[in-house]
Order: structure tokens, then sequence, then C-alpha cells
């Protein structure tokens, strides 16, 4: 029998427990995997996962040896292989490659297959199974259309529709409320950025790349305090100062990608200018349009720009009290009361109402840890 790469404890109870041999056998299709998780009650029993173990065999095979053809992304933490199993099924093979010891890179795989191994939603890219042969890999489904990212700032295509644009926006907050709210454990993705969020077949945005998670007690109301990691320009001022991270840390990161696709401006651009900065005269004065992607010409919705750009302006406020959950985000994305009474923040804190990077004066710069799964 082949060696297993399982050299620490916790790896070895995780693979030895019997709700992890289960995980070996096919679970339901992909359809299934991707109806939302319900909460069961405690008297039933925990259900089966829909993931499986595979065999470095199969992703050898698949990958062609994890050919250099094939990477498709790369970051701190992991390398992103495509690869087509036996039965023609297009996949993503994420091997984890950042590790001090070997310890610690079980840490972080096991870290993340807690966190995507209990997570189904459309909006939240579908987690296949891993394999812990040789080395430690996380698979998913293959997104043929790439990342937002990659589809916003291609110059040699054409510039993306403000009617996907828009339903990247909706998707991608529906993702971000069910990582929140609707996970029997609520999950702090971040580094919500346009790279992270895949594009399925349909345009359908999905929410990739959980390395950075914090998977944490529904019950816990407290906020946490984190190593400062991410991509700057969409950390959250109160994480990039203090390292405190709560739903709101995302919330932050969600309305600077509104900016994004809205401007398809990068979030610090080639000259370390932030997008932040750029946009914040044009939210304070009103004068939307402005903020429009100029390949776009006239092309897009002026009622859908006003709703984007009033959610985005609420994300952003320095002082996370006053940003709105994901699920007040939802809800005016969906279509919600956009009074002015009903967002208005108290007098005091108007003057530091919004925050950018040009606010610090001499703060490092967290290096990104994120790589996409798509080409």
């Amino acid at each position: 029998m082949k060696q297993l790469y399982l050299r620490s404890r916790s790896l070895r109870r995780f693979f030895s427990s019997p709700s992890s041999r289960r995980c070996a056998e096919e679970n339901g299709s992909a359809a299934s995997r991707r109806n939302s998780v319900e909460h069961e009650p405690e008297a039933k029993p925990v259900r089966k996962p829909t993931w499986r173990c595979f065999s470095y065999e199969e992703m050898h095979r698949a990958t062609n040896g994890f050919h250099q053809d094939n990477l498709v992304g790369r970051g701190g933490y992991a390398e992103v292989y495509r690869g087509e199993l036996d039965d023609g099924q297009v996949i993503a093979v994420k091997r984890l490659t950042r590790a001090v010891t070997d310890e610690q890179k079980e840490k972080d795989f096991l870290t993340e297959l807690g966190t995507v191994g209990h997570v189904s939603h459309p909006n939240v890219t579908a987690f296949l199974g891993c394999c812990i042969d040789k080395d430690l890999h996380l698979i998913f489904e293959f997104s043929s259309l790439g990342s937002v990212s990659s589809n916003l700032h291609n110059a040699n295509s054409s510039p993306m529709a403000w009617k996907l644009r828009y339903k990247t926006a909706v998707g991608t907050a529906r993702g971000l409320h069910y990582l929140h709210k609707g996970c029997q454990r609520r999950i702090i993705h971040r580094d919500i950025k346009s790279s992270n969020i895949l594009l399925s077949a349909n345009f359908e945005p999905q929410i990739s790349d959980f390395g950075l998670a914090k998977w944490l007690p529904s019950e816990w109301t407290h906020r946490a305090v984190a190593p400062i990691e991410g991509t700057f320009g969409c950390l959250a001022p109160e994480y990039f100062t203090h390292g405190i991270v709560d739903e709101k840390t995302d919330v932050f990161a969600f309305g600077v990608f509104i900016l994004e696709i809205i401007s398809g401006r990068k979030p610090v651009d080639g000259s370390h200018k932030s997008l932040l900065s750029w946009a914040r005269p044009y939210l304070n004065d009103g004068t939307i349009q402005l903020l429009v992607d100029t390949r776009l010409g006239e092309d897009y919705d002026i009622d859908q720009l006003k709703r984007l750009t009033f959610i985005a302006s609420l994300c952003i406020r320095a002082n996370a009290t006053w940003r709105p959950s994901m699920a007040e985000v939802l809800n005016l994305i969906e279509g919600g009361d956009m009074s002015s009474e009903r967002w208005k923040m108290a007098e005091e804190e108007k003057e530091e109402e919004f925050w950018d990077l040009d606010d610090l004066d001499d703060c490092g710069t967290p290096t990104s840890s994120s790589s996409s799964m798509g080409s």
C-alpha cells in the first residue's frame, strides 16, 4: 500500500475517522452539491459529505503530470492547475505550496478543508474533494470563463457588458450572505476581490479561495484579531491597522469590488493610486456617471448604477459599525429601500465617513496570498 502524506496527528486523526472514510464514496451529483446547506435538527444524523478522496495517480493523469501548460494560477499559498478526470470532468487542482514546516502546511490544509467541505451554494465554487497522496491537494469544479478580474481587465477582449457586471454583483452578494449567515457556522472570507470571484459557463459568479477564511461559531459576536493578510487596496481600515476581523471586513472588500466592476479599474493601479481615492470625490458630489467604465459608453442602466454606487458608499465607510450587513446589502441590491434617512450617519462620524490608503502615513503593504482557480 502506498505511503500517504500523513505526518501530523491531526491529519491522521481526521482521515482515519469513519465520517472521513465515507468521503471516498461518490455522493450525489454536481447539482445536489449546489443546493444550499440547511440547518439539520440535532436529532438527525450528520449528512454525508458530498466530496471524495482522489488518488495521486488520478491527479497526475488529470493535470498531465502537473505540467506547466496546465498551471492557471499561483499565489503565496498554492498553485492551481487545470485538469481533466477520466470521465471528462474538468477540474481545478489546488496544490498547497506555502509552508515553513510540514505541520503548518497540514494545518493550512485542514483549515481550508474544514471550510470548503461544509459549504454548498450556487455562488460558492463547488468543492469536489481532496488528495492526500504525496502532497496536499484540494479539488474544485473548474471555472471555464476565468475570474471577474480576467474578464474586466483583459485589454484584448471586449469590455464586460453592464448586465454581466450587475449579475456578478448580485450573485456575489448572495454568496457572501450565505457564508455569513447561511452556514452552520459563519465564515469570514477575508480576501474578497475580483480575482477570487470566478465565473461559471453561464456567467454565474462563484466565490473561491478560502485560504484565509475564518470559520467561527455562529453564536460568537465578538471580533477576532488575525494576522494581516490579504490584498492591498481591499483591506478594511480596522483590519489593515489593527488586525480586527469580522463580517464587516468582507463587507468593506465587497464595496471595493462593486467600485471595481463599475469602473473597470483595479483596487490599486500602476501608479499606486487606490480606487477608493479616485472614486471618493464622485461619490461625495453625486457625479456617479463619471465612475462608469468609459469603454461602456452609455451602455449601462442608470437605476442599477445608482443602486450599486449607493451600496458601495455604505460598504466602504471607515467605521465598521456604520456599514451594512450582507443581509442588508442583499436586500438593497435586490430592490430594497434606499432612503437616505435609513442609512444616515451620526453627525460626529461624517468627517471620517470614507477611508482609503492615502489616509495612512507609513504602513506596510500586505501581500496577496490568493490564486485563481479559473483560466
